[in-house]
């Protein structure tokens, strides 16, 4: 079991878009469960790439009953917007919002060994497939609020405080890692 450093706001990568998995590297199969492995230990619901400081369109998932991982993934959605439930973030850790999601969502792409993935999903799993996919893009989900929420998220993320929260974050979480980042890219 390998568990690496989450990142965390203000690291400059995850507001960088993630690149193409190019074939016949060699290494995503250690890749995809080490995102497994440290999703599962952080206690997220999803994991992309660059939350691991890899700057690849990977992201691993268990949601509701489904769990697997995506890569290069293309993402289709429908149904109505919708604000509820709120939302959180491994990489923006003690805020919760309610940005606006698809109800419903198609993630299509392939897997470690090349094999196309389909996977669907409403509501939570929805809104995971959707926060994931943004995470490829540079996006954060406090980047989707308006109005008094987007407000709020600003100033809490430029008060001095939040370091101490993402401070006390990292050191509960380090507690688990047990390999230094790197050989990915």
């Amino acid at each position: 079991m390998t568990v690496l450093p989450v990142r965390t706001v203000p690291d400059p990568v995850l507001r960088t878009v993630a690149d193409p998995v190019r074939d016949g590297r060699r290494d995503l199969r250690r890749l995809v469960q080490d995102m497994f492995d440290t999703m599962d230990d952080v206690g997220g619901v999803g994991l992309a790439a660059p939350q691991i400081g890899v700057g690849l369109r990977i992201f691993t998932f268990d949601v509701e009953g489904q769990r697997g991982h995506v890569i290069n993934p293309v993402l289709e959605t429908s149904g109505e917007l919708v604000t509820e439930p709120g939302e959180g973030c491994l990489s923006v850790p003690g805020l919760r919002y309610h940005p606006e999601r698809f109800s419903e969502s198609v993630i299509t792409g392939v897997d470690q060994d090349g094999n196309p993935v389909s996977y669907r999903g409403e509501g939570l799993t929805a809104r995971c497939f959707q926060h994931e996919f943004d995470h490829l893009d540079g996006r954060l989900y406090i980047d989707r609020l308006s109005g008094e929420e987007r407000k709020d998220s600003r100033r809490k993320l430029r008060d001095p405080s939040y370091l101490r929260i993402t401070g006390s974050t990292h050191a509960e979480r380090a507690e688990t890692i047990n390999s230094s980042f790197g050989g990915y890219r």
